[in-house]
């Protein structure tokens, strides 16, 4: 399973150590102030990831290292309502309140959503079924709202008839070669992605003036950046720079430059992660 920044499966799941529990982890946070989800050394020191904090938190519950697993690797500057990880605990540690403990020592911006004994067999990579992301455009050039501007892209006006046009192309299982940005060694580029909708109540026609538009990408795995590559494709597309019978023919190609810039980090949420 694949998300924004991951990788194919390199490894085995591990299993959990006889004298561990897995506990179950679903987080949210704000990623304006964050280089992403994964931990990343430098000569200089570790810089300032959600993943980072979070294992420095939970190995002061549990009085010795925790190695926090992550079901995907939001980018830097993107957000989560519905992120989960798992880790190992000391045995001895479960009748800790690991939410509060938890949300207690990590900033504001990092929040525990639910904590929970892990079933039987539980990976947050590895059993991941399919993930949910939300993409929110502005729609106006004039001005965006404070309350909203960390978590949108102001681009202007778009025709969302030409986008819910092209995002038809999108859907289905085909190689998205075209729309994954270099930096991760993969096995295969072929993804299946279920639906590209906008959520946006009334939001066919052109759009015009003060508005936020919703997008909801649905998949089996993500390639690197492949959301935000799919959400600049989408409004090329609403400010008439493409034809949406253009994006056949770009996927094809599986050639990035084909595809056109990357969408902003901060318009991204990861929404949820289904394991059923």
């Amino acid at each position: 399973m694949q998300t924004e920044q991951e990788a194919d499966k390199e490894e085995t799941a591990p299993g959990v150590l006889p004298d561990r529990v897995r506990i179950k982890l679903t987080l949210a946070y704000v990623g304006t102030h964050y280089h992403g989800w994964q931990i990343q050394a430098r000569p200089d020191g570790p810089l300032l990831t959600v993943q980072g904090l979070l294992e420095q938190a939970a190995a002061r519950v549990a009085d010795t290292p925790v190695h926090v697993h992550g079901a995907g690797r939001t980018d830097a500057g993107v957000h989560a309502e519905g992120q989960v990880a798992h880790m190992d605990i000391p045995a001895g540690r479960t009748g800790v309140d690991w939410q509060l403990a938890l949300n207690t020592l990590l900033p504001h911006d990092i929040r525990v959503v639910r904590a929970e004994r892990a079933p039987e067999g539980f990976h947050a990579q590895f059993g991941a079924k399919r993930k949910r992301y939300l993409y929110r455009l502005w729609l106006s050039l004039r001005y965006t709202p404070p309350r909203l501007y960390p978590f949108v892209w102001s681009c202007g006006s778009l025709d969302v008839d030409r986008m819910l046009e092209a995002a038809q192309h999108l859907e289905g299982r085909q190689d998205f070669s075209s729309l994954k940005n270099s930096g991760t060694d993969l096995l295969s580029s072929v993804r299946t992605v279920y639906a590209v909708r906008c959520l946006s109540a009334g939001a066919h026609g052109r759009c015009e003036g003060e508005r936020e538009l919703v997008w909801s990408f649905e998949a089996d795995g993500f390639l690197k950046q492949m959301v935000r590559n799919s959400m600049g494709l989408l409004v090329a597309a609403g400010r008439g720079k493409l034809s949406p019978d253009d994006i056949p023919a770009i996927l094809a190609a599986r050639d990035r430059r084909k595809a056109g810039p990357t969408a902003p980090a901060q318009g991204l949420t990861l929404d949820s992660i289904t394991y059923v």
